[in-house]
């Protein structure tokens, strides 16, 4: 099982071990996680993180059809904890975040989803 808080701090460039920073990174992690909950992302009645412990399969199952929103929860995290200091790579992440928001929505509308499952059963 993958841990989402130990993820996000992988990608962060933060040791695992170091958990300074851990309550504001679950602050931010659950803040992002809402804004895919009301994409239609995760558990109806919502869902957060209290620690390590929580793992990627707790909030999306085993849906590979949206494995990208882990790159979208980093974008998103990276953007409130430690922002990259050039302009040019704020919008970059900014345009890239906006991109991944539209493809969640397309992933997780009821008609793409029931078409998508169809096509797997044969």
């Amino acid at each position: 099982m993958e841990s989402i808080l130990l993820s996000i701090k992988k990608l962060l460039g933060i040791d695992a071990y170091y958990d300074a920073f851990d309550q504001d990174l679950v602050i931010h992690i659950n803040s992002v996680l809402t804004v895919l909950n009301q994409l239609g992302v995760g558990p109806p009645g919502g869902f957060y993180i209290k620690d390590s412990n929580d793992n990627w399969t707790d909030f999306i199952n085993d849906d590979k059809s949206i494995e990208f929103i882990k790159s979208y929860v980093y974008m998103k995290v990276r953007l409130l904890f430690d922002p990259p200091q050039s302009s040019a790579a704020i919008e970059s992440m900014n345009r890239l975040t906006n991109e991944l928001e539209w493809r969640i929505q397309v992933a997780v509308d009821p008609i793409n989803t029931t078409a998508r499952e169809e096509v797997n059963n044969g």
